[in-house]
C-alpha cells in the first residue's frame, strides 16, 4: 500500500504519496501548490483534498498515513480529515 507521508515546516506543509516498494514518489504536492494558501489550518485541508483527487485520478483508494513524527493534531490532522473528505481509505 501506498504512504502518504506529510511534512511540516515554519512556512509549508507538503505531502507525498510514496511507493515503498519501489521507493518512488507517485504523487506531491504543497501549500505553495495552491492558489490563494496561507499558512493555516483551512489550507492544509485543502492540501489533503488536493493530493485526494490526485491519488483518485491515479486509481489510488488505500493508503497509509505517516504523520513523520509530527503530533496528531493542527496542520496535519487537518491534511488527514482533507484526505479522508477527499475519498482516500486509511
Amino acid at each position: 500500500m501506498p504512504r502518504l507521508s506529510v511534512f511540516r515546516s515554519l512556512r509549508n506543509v507538503s505531502a507525498q504519496v510514496i511507493d515503498d516498494a519501489s521507493g518512488k514518489t507517485l504523487i506531491s504536492a504543497s501549500l505553495k501548490d495552491i492558489k490563494k494558501s496561507k499558512n493555516s489550518v483551512e489550507s492544509a485541508k485543502e492540501l489533503g483534498k488536493t493530493i485526494a483527487e490526485k491519488c483518485l485520478a491515479n486509481k489510488i483508494t488505500n493508503i497509509v498515513f505517516d504523520r513523520s513524527g509530527y503530533k496528531y493534531h493542527g496542520k496535519i490532522k487537518a491534511v488527514a480529515e482533507g484526505a479522508r473528505e477527499g475519498g482516500l481509505k486509511f
